[in-house]
């Protein structure tokens, strides 16, 4: 008990000096927080998934796609609303949207498993960035504008980056619910043997489906988020695989073992290559993927996963 007040108490010391950050930083280093904070939060809620079932998804881009779309459209139907039920309207679009696609896919696409789903979910989020391009109301190939919705006097980069900090925060508790809940034994038990688990009782095909509605519900928001940054959308800006690409990578830098590895993976990777190779334009991907490599040989369980062990190490001499 003492030691969960300990880590509380140290979290929330740790959210309140990021907190004051934005009045010290210049607004470079304030989108580069930013970033970390949209590619934690995106990489926890992959993580909720994949790291609880094992269920690797290629295709959580479409959430981010969904939610960022489903806001820029909320906005469109509120033009003369006050920007702070402006900001909360596209927010809610994003989450329940995201999480109501996910849940409309989840039952016919959760039963596939390995592979199948990893080349399925690539596939849906590849039909529905080609479906957005298409229609009209989506803005076709040109894309969606939205407002600036920072208030008065306040930097737009700052705006954003409390609002990103406050949902990382959000679904890191998410994850440590879930993860001392019923819900997470259970998705543990999938993820080690589904079919043993189905076997000893567990409603494996309910909780992946509550699992995967909360992975892309919680991604929805976050997309969102990304898009009232961005300013202006287009299917590709929302849609790229890169994004995907960047959750599973975050969260295998930093470990599957933990919630706090995607968060560590996505400080590291970012800040690699937002503020180290910022000038090394022309080897920028060829160094990023030397990284990745090097940590993956070096820490197969990533740098939580090597941290514990040498931690085990030390207290095993």
């Amino acid at each position: 008990m003492a030691r969960r007040i300990t880590i509380l108490l140290l979290a929330v010391l740790l959210i309140a000096a990021l907190t004051t950050l934005p009045f010290f930083l210049k607004a470079f280093h304030i989108r580069v927080g930013l970033s970390i904070f949209l590619s934690a939060g995106f990489a926890v809620c992959w993580w909720l998934l994949a790291g609880f079932t094992a269920y690797y998804s290629f295709g959580h881009t479409a959430f981010v796609g969904i939610g960022a779309f489903a806001a820029a459209l909320a906005l469109r139907a509120v033009p003369e609303a006050a920007p702070a039920l402006q900001l909360a309207w596209s927010l809610g679009a994003g989450l329940v949207v995201a999480g109501g696609i996910a849940a409309i896919i989840a039952w016919p696409i959760l039963r596939l498993r390995g592979h199948y789903f990893t080349i399925a979910m690539l596939a849906v989020a590849l039909v529905l960035g080609e479906a957005v391009a298409a229609f009209p109301v989506f803005g076709g190939s040109t894309g969606l504008a939205l407002p600036n919705l920072a208030p008065m006097g306040v930097r737009v980069e700052a705006f954003f980056y409390w609002i990103a900090l406050a949902l990382l925060a959000i679904v890191m508790a998410v994850a440590w619910v879930i993860s001392r809940s019923r819900l997470g034994y259970g998705l543990a038990a999938i993820r080690e043997d589904e079919d043993a688990a189905q076997m000893l009782g567990v409603p494996t095909t309910r909780f992946k489906v509550v699992a995967f509605v909360l992975s892309g519900g919680l991604i929805g928001l976050i997309g969102a988020v990304y898009a009232l940054n961005l300013g202006y959308i287009t299917s590709d800006s929302v849609f790229r695989g890169s994004l995907s690409l960047e959750m599973i990578v975050n969260s295998l830098v930093g470990g599957m073992g933990s919630i706090l590895g995607p968060v560590i993976g996505a400080a590291v990777m970012t800040g690699v290559t937002k503020l180290v190779l910022a000038d090394l334009l022309e080897y920028h991907l060829a160094i990023t993927g030397v990284l990745i490599v090097a940590v993956v040989l070096v820490a197969p369980d990533g740098l939580v996963g090597l941290w514990r062990r040498r931690r085990a190490q030390s207290a095993g001499r």
